[in-house]
């Protein structure tokens, strides 16, 4: 029974003024009324609650008072509360549904306006929009938790403006059916389901400065061919994705912010197509871009994604989908850019991916990318192309304050051109495993590590390309080893330079994959072996020995090293230890099982390297060792980006070093501090289960500064266990320095004149002794800066004398850095 009356207003011309005197007045339910009204009438609610089933079938308007807001309640004890079959007009009414198989208010047919509702319910839907009607709803609420909030179906279509979802059930606005909605400055929060909703071919939906939050699934999603636009749109409070597309469907977003998302921002599947222009992603769980499956295509223009609170790359690119960036920005992240499988493309030009924790650009499994005019800075990695079949272009790209700048590996083969990589802390360009690629007019300045790093007789090309200042040296190529395919050869080299010779390194176009150490070039030789006296210069990361000389004649070279007292010691002790055990088992008597896997603690450039190569000279010549060649590996070598490549990566270093050593330059480096999202632990547990199953066909050293080595064998309770001893290579003092020095100049036949020698050693007494000073290393920088200052006064000279030409004198000296 109703309460109230419904007051009816005959708004008609005079011609139907005796009609309209039988319809004026007031009627006892909406029911009468809406019998005695016509086209253009008014009804008038009175406050109060109508328990009826409102059917609206003419063009009528049906309004409430203007006071509060819920004084006319429409609340029938089931069925639809309120069905709209004409272009009526309905407003500021409050709208009660209980039926949970229909909707509260329906829309039938025609073009009704309905303004100011209050629908609270608990309905199949709040509002629901079917066939050929096109309503336009304005400031309208609905409350919902038992459905969707607002549902368009069967080609219907609608606006919404104005509009609050403040709690659904399931999708909070859902269009279907190939229907159609435009929605502005709309929220949608609080719904079970999606917030937005498009499914079925030619469902689309138009949304201009709306905002979605707080919503269980995905705050967007489309699906089965449904299409959308969202401009100045915010999604974010989601436990779903941000914007979700699946299966062709079609999505523009411009000038929209998706921000904190556990999930994917904005996720693409089954051949989905998505256009962003100005849109912004932050703090993102999982992927802030994310494109998947053949045909699937992402186009990303003056986009911004930052802010990861995960553990997953920024932008994931996979099975054969596709994506482009143009003038983007992508920063404070794990990984920025994945790209893998086979058929996956992605292209970037004017592109910043900057404050990398992992790799800025990642390639596997036969995907390719094309960078042009980008820029990478702070990141673990600046490129990682990873294996067979991966590759691509980079043009015109810097990479800035990065671990390595680029990583070839494991056969991928990509296209590098006019990019510069600055200060790398341990390689510009880094290539192993049978890892090929191609660096035209390439540049590498400022790398603590060295300029371009091939192993494995990996057959790179470098043409054109310049180091400068990098410190191990700017070019480096090691022997092919057990890793690199046959018939590698090398990399090929021409018209290359660098700032440690005046001469070019088109030299030496072929470097054969049998050669060990290339033939000094210039003045002192950019890429000249350091002499054996002095203990801290490196040789090729991977050397095999040829024919395994006798135990004694690599102790007797070991003796001639400078100062390392306590380090010949330690190794004769194992040395013998080693060599009676041979002899005991030999006579049939019980030999104690000795460790030989070490620990070198000790600053940069004491001779830790040098001492490993020749400690597994004499393992081999004992015959503890097949080959007894040394595998150089830091962390670069092991850890991988991703859970499950760290185990392969340390597994591969095991395989090059079978029958050697391998040694692990700054181990320390798998342990960090502040670990984090850091697979140098899985690293670790690899290597001591490695070290355990291998123990009779590797030997391992591990190496770096004794505080931080300390740590490492602390991470992991087996890794103390697994090692025998640590040896402590002391610092030089300024008279093995010394001593050093004249030995390099031996060496180069140069003499030190009157007064030098003493110049020297107060030189290396009063040097600072930082965390950057080299020892050894620092002792040949020294003589190296004494011969060119020597040429550069000696070339002025019209015929200098032989003693001329030879004697290095303290005015030669460089001064303290």
């Amino acid at each position: 029974m109703a309460q109230g009356s419904v007051q009816v207003t005959h708004t008609g011309t005079a011609r139907g003024a005796g009609r309209w005197r039988r319809r004026t007045g007031e009627y006892g339910s909406l029911a009468a009324a809406l019998e005695a009204a016509a086209d253009g009438d008014v009804l008038s609610l009175a406050p109060g609650t109508y328990r009826e089933n409102v059917v609206l079938e003419r063009a009528v308007t049906l309004r409430g008072p203007g006071g509060a807001v819920g004084s006319v309640r429409i609340a029938p004890a089931d069925g639809v509360a309120l069905t709209v079959r004409a272009s009526a007009v309905v407003e500021g009414l409050h709208v009660e549904g209980e039926d949970a198989a229909v909707p509260a208010v329906l829309v039938e047919t025609g073009r009704p306006e309905l303004t100011g509702l209050r629908v609270v319910t608990r309905s199949a839907a709040g509002i629901e929009v079917r066939g050929d009607a096109r309503p336009t709803v304005r400031r309208c609420a609905v409350d919902n938790p038992g459905g969707t909030g607002v549902t368009f179906a069967d080609g219907s279509g609608g606006v919404l403006e104005g509009c609050e979802v403040l709690a659904a059930g399931r999708s909070g606005v859902a269009v279907r059916g190939g229907s159609s909605a435009h929605l502005s400055q709309c929220r949608i929060h609080h719904a079970g389901g999606a917030g937005l909703l498009l499914t079925g071919e030619g469902s689309t939906v138009e949304a201009v400065g709306c905002e979605v939050y707080e919503i269980k699934g995905a705050g967007v999603q489309l699906t089965s061919r449904a299409s959308g636009e969202l401009t100045d749109c915010t999604v974010h409070r989601t436990s779903g994705d941000g914007i979700s597309l699946d299966t062709e469907a079609v999505v523009r977003l411009t000038g929209c912010e998706v921000h904190d998302v556990p999930e994917n921002a904005v996720d693409l599947r089954s051949r989905a197509q998505a256009r962003l222009t100005r849109v912004t992603v932050r703090r993102f769980g999982r992927n802030g871009l994310s494109v998947w499956d053949a045909g699937t295509r992402a186009e990303a223009v003056q986009c911004e994604v930052h802010d990861s609170t995960g553990d997953y790359p920024a932008v994931w690119v996979s099975d054969g989908a596709a994506a482009t960036f143009t003038s983007c920005r992508v920063h404070d992240v794990p990984d920025a850019l994945v790209v893998l499988d086979r058929g996956s493309a992605v292209e970037a030009d004017d592109t910043d991916l900057a404050q990398v924790r992992g790799t800025a650009v990642s390639v596997s499994d036969g995907a390719t990318v094309a960078l042009e005019q980008c820029r990478i800075r702070d990141a673990a990695t600046g490129a990682w192309f990873r294996d067979h079949g991966s590759g691509g272009t980079v043009r015109d790209t810097t990479v800035d304050s990065v671990a390595s700048g680029i990583i070839v590996t494991k056969g991928a083969d990509p296209a590098v051109e006019g990019c510069t990589i600055s200060s790398p802390t341990e390689a510009g360009v880094f290539v192993s495993a049978a890892g090929r690629g191609s660096f035209t007019g390439c540049r590498v300045t400022g790398s603590l590590g060295y300029g371009f790093h091939v192993i494995d007789g990996c057959r790179t090309a470098l043409t054109r390309c310049r180091t400068e200042r990098c410190a191990r040296g700017g070019y480096e190529f090691a022997d092919a080893g057990p890793a690199a395919p046959e018939g590698s050869g090398g990399p090929v080299v021409e018209d290359c330079t660098s700032d440690e010779s005046a001469e070019t390194a088109s030299a030496r176009p072929t470097v054969p994959a049998a050669r060990t150490e290339p033939e000094p070039d210039g003045l002192l030789g950019a890429f000249a072996p350091q002499p054996a006296g002095a203990a801290g210069g490196a040789r090729p990361a991977a050397e095999a020995q040829a024919e395994a000389r006798p135990a004694r004649e690599v102790l007797a070279e070991l003796d001639t090293l400078v100062g390392l007292e306590n380090v010949k010691r330690e190794v004769r002790a194992l040395t013998d230890m080693i060599e009676v055990g041979r002899r005991r088992r030999q006579a049939g008597l019980k030999a104690a099982s000795v460790r030989r896997h070490l620990v070198f603690t000790g600053s940069p450039g004491t001779g830790k390297t040098t001492v490993a190569r020749m400690y597994g000279e004499i393992l081999s010549s004992l015959g503890v060792l097949d080959r007894g060649h040394l595998v150089e590996v830091s962390r670069v070598d092991l850890v991988g980006e991703h859970i499950g490549s760290t185990a392969i990566r340390t597994q591969q270093a095991f395989e090059r070093a079978h029958g050697g050593v391998l040694f692990i330059d700054e181990a320390y480096a798998l342990a960090p501090e502040d670990s984090g999202r850091d697979f140098g632990r899985e690293a670790i547990d690899t290597l001591v289960k490695l070290m355990e199953d291998h123990r009779e066909s590797v030997v391992v050293i591990a190496a770096g500064y004794t505080t931080e080595m300390e740590r490492f064998l602390a991470v992991n309770p087996g890794v103390a266990s697994r090692f025998s001893r640590t040896i402590t290579f002391g610092d030089y003092t300024a008279e093995e320095l010394l001593r050093i020095v004249s030995q390099q100049a031996e060496e180069h036949e140069y003499r030190l004149g009157d007064g030098t020698s003493e110049a020297l050693l107060k030189y290396f007494t009063v040097i600072p002794k930082g965390a950057g000073f080299g020892n050894g290393r620092t002792a040949r920088q020294t003589f190296e800066a004494m011969v060119e200052r020597h040429a550069g006064r000696v070339a002025q000279l019209p015929d200098p004398t032989t003693d001329e030409l030879t004697l290095l004198y303290a005015d030669d000296i460089p001064a303290l850095p």
